[in-house]
């Protein structure tokens, strides 16, 4: 009876092993295998990638060559290690149809921005999600225009001694976005609650309009953003001094001339104020979204949501004012 009962017991075991065998086996011959190399060997193979709203995709993951990260741009998905030699397996589902951009979250080299593919949904959308257009599109802003500020301060402003300049300021109202920290200085030089300050002063009070227009929930979100992100090029302190920088190649820009769209040039510097000060959050952010036109700066639109490009733009401006 005890042989039977064992007998019976083994061959229950046995079908239910094959058929989880079945299952994962099916699951590992459904999904797509994706390679990650340096962007200078070929990034992610395959590159484009399609799949149905409300189907998901199944990924397995390696690297050919050295650590990379894998993260879809505009996703709450937490970013996945690719390792050398391991698989890592993952499933996507999309709600929204559309063309969304996976990359590498790990500084891999030089041209690790280039480490992107993309993933074209199609389907109709599971839910109603309404867009609104970049502010630099809305104001047709051409963000490759120079902006120099005519007026510079002889010191980092300071939002603190903006405090206790004593001037009233609606401090609830943000700043346009569209004004740049030099237009606002001209403005409120030319009013009449400012005449006893000192030019300092007002611009102490500039870098109080901008420290009262964000929070510190977003700048430590842009912070973070930063650091992962821009600061291999631009440098931890903003002066365009980051890891990366010595290897990019240094285009002279001189009047007349053309750009191919493939050169690269010296990373900005965001503490230089006759600069960083002529520009608004509009042209932060475009630039942000769109990138550098011939420059080598990439293009984060796809990547970072509306949210996390304010956040970014409002962390630049710790760069010149002392939040």
């Amino acid at each position: 009876m005890k042989a039977e009962r064992f007998a019976l017991l083994f061959v229950i075991v046995l079908v239910i092993g094959v058929l989880l065998a079945a299952v994962l086996t099916r699951s590992n011959s459904d999904a797509i295998e994706l390679h990650g190399r340096m962007a200078e060997e070929g990034g992610w193979t395959p590159n484009d990638l399609t799949a149905q709203v409300g189907q998901p995709l199944h990924l397995r993951l390696t690297s050919d060559d050295v650590v990379h990260g894998f993260a879809v741009g505009q996703s709450a998905m937490p970013a996945i290690d690719v390792l050398p030699g391991q698989w890592t397996t993952t499933a996507l589902t999309f709600t929204q149809p559309g063309k969304y951009t996976f990359y590498c979250t790990r500084w891999c080299g030089v041209n690790h921005w280039r480490m992107r593919g993309t993933i074209e949904v199609t389907g109709d959308a599971t839910n109603t999600i309404t867009t609104t257009p970049p502010l630099y599109v809305t104001l047709n802003l051409d963000l490759d225009a120079p902006h120099p500020s005519d007026v510079v301060p002889g010191e980092k402003p300071s939002a603190a001694r903006g405090v206790s300049v004593g001037v009233l300021l609606d401090r609830s109202a943000s700043p346009d976005r569209t004004k740049s920290p030099t237009q606002v200085w001209h403005q409120l030089r030319s009013s009449s609650i400012t005449q006893k300050l000192s030019d300092e002063q007002v611009w102490d009070l500039v870098a109080l309009m901008w420290r009262s227009s964000t929070t510190s929930e977003r700048l430590t979100e842009g912070q973070q953003l930063y650091a992962q992100n821009c600061a291999a090029c631009h440098g931890e302190t903003g002066k365009g001094d980051g890891v990366i920088a010595p290897s990019l190649k240094k285009t002279p820009t001189m009047p007349g001339m053309t750009m191919s769209g493939i050169e690269t040039v010296a990373p900005i510097d965001f503490t230089d104020a006759k600069n960083l000060l002529g520009a608004s959050d509009a042209i932060l952010e475009g630039k942000i979204i769109r990138g550098g036109m011939g420059t080598g700066m990439p293009y984060w639109g796809p990547i970072f949501t509306a949210k996390q490009i304010q956040s970014l733009a409002d962390y630049l401006w710790t760069f010149q004012f002392d939040q």
